[in-house]
């Protein structure tokens, strides 16, 4: 038997939905004035966090949760424009590392003071500490309930950084 939601659950699921979708337009638009997608903005942030600037291909699509070909083109995209390098794996023809550039550290350098400020503006600064707090149970919550994300491959002897 289908439990429907009632009216009121209808009304807040719509709303999310649409919070959802105007903080991606928002934040999109705010991030395209410094240059970088929010795709690109994801990519940079998930390699500028790991102390070397850089992960194994795969890896970066777990993280993400991107599909191979989607990652493929958008990794493609971002090397045009020397945001980031492919780098070759020695033992494993395969494989490949994505490395942070000089220039995609200094563009999302430049994008992360606008970005944070963006964040802070539509979320943090209407919001009270109370619901602020409220929104992180809220968000543990939810995660809890979904499926995790794929875990992070075991790590794999491939190459120095040297190599």
């Amino acid at each position: 038997m289908t439990r429907w939601l009632d009216a009121s659950e209808e009304q807040v699921w719509r709303d999310f939905l649409q919070v959802q979708r105007r903080l991606e337009v928002s934040t999109g638009q705010q991030l395209a004035a410094s240059g970088l997608s929010t795709s690109d903005f994801a990519v940079l942030v998930v390699l500028s966090d790991v102390p070397e600037g850089r992960r194994r291909a795969f890896e970066l699509g777990r993280e993400l949760q991107w599909e191979k070909s989607r990652l493929s083109h958008h990794l493609t995209r971002m090397q045009r424009r020397g945001l980031v390098l492919r780098e070759d794996c020695g033992s494993d023809r395969r494989g490949a590392y994505i490395a942070l550039t000089d220039v995609g550290r200094t563009a999302l350098e430049a994008a992360a003071p606008g970005h944070v400020e963006h964040v802070r503006s539509r979320v943090f600064d209407v919001l009270s500490a109370s619901q602020v707090e409220a929104l992180g149970e809220i968000c543990t919550a939810l995660l809890a309930s979904l499926p995790p994300s794929p875990p992070p491959a075991p790590a794999q002897e491939c190459c120095s950084p040297d190599e």
